[in-house]
């Protein structure tokens, strides 16, 4: 039974799920919701989403939001087809993808979604920039990306020499520091620079980077 994705197509969240389904040559259909009129707030939406939040799946009668947990469960059911080892099988090849799992979230996203959001989410809200907050976020990620810098240069990729979750769920939003003003923020290190052209050239992400 195909997957049902529920969400909008832009959303980076959304696009996030969507590469991994397209990894694993997961056929699904994408439920649109209609964000501009508050569709994730409504109660047909919030019973299976209690946050209001896009996206989530109904895998016939599974229903899983957040999409970090969903893209794990997508790459474990479908672990035989597609890309292999989006989830490494062996602990501690395992244990390093936690660990580059956990870098995304905790040294990337905080900061490059702060900077999207204020910069593109906020305009298009017609709400006024926090350039401050822009500038310390920015600074905060210049850091970070050093410390990326020395990781990828021992290694392809953030969990080691082979592509995982780990590395895609960085697209969404590094794919929108160019419209939030840091087109070059990826490319100033070189290894970065290397590991990023390579994952947002996978077919893949092409597929979907405009639209779920």
């Amino acid at each position: 039974m195909t997957i049902k994705l529920y969400g909008f197509n832009l959303s980076t969240c959304t696009r996030r799920v969507a590469t991994v389904l397209k990894e694993k040559n997961v056929p699904y259909e994408l439920i649109s919701v209609d964000l501009a009129k508050g569709a994730q707030k409504d109660p047909s939406f919030t019973k299976h989403q209690p946050f209001g939040q896009v996206p989530y799946i109904d895998d016939d009668g599974f229903i899983l939001y957040e999409s970090r947990a969903i893209s794990r469960y997508i790459a474990k059911k479908y672990a035989g087809q597609g890309t292999p080892d989006l989830i490494p099988t062996d602990p501690k090849a395992e244990a390093l993808f936690e660990q580059a799992a956990s870098t995304e979230t905790s040294n990337f996203d905080p900061y490059v979604s702060g900077i999207v959001f204020e910069k593109v989410f906020k305009k298009r809200r017609n709400l006024e920039t926090n350039e401050a907050r822009v500038t310390e976020l920015a600074t905060t990620l210049e850091a970070k990306l050093d410390a990326y810098e020395v990781i990828l240069s021992k290694q392809k990729y953030l969990g080691g020499d082979n592509v995982t979750l780990a590395d895609l769920f960085h697209l969404p939003y590094g794919s929108m520091l160019g419209a939030a003003g840091f087109p070059t923020i990826l490319e100033k290190r070189p290894n970065v620079a290397r590991w990023w052209k390579d994952i947002s050239s996978r077919p893949a992400w092409l597929a979907v980077k405009d639209g779920a």
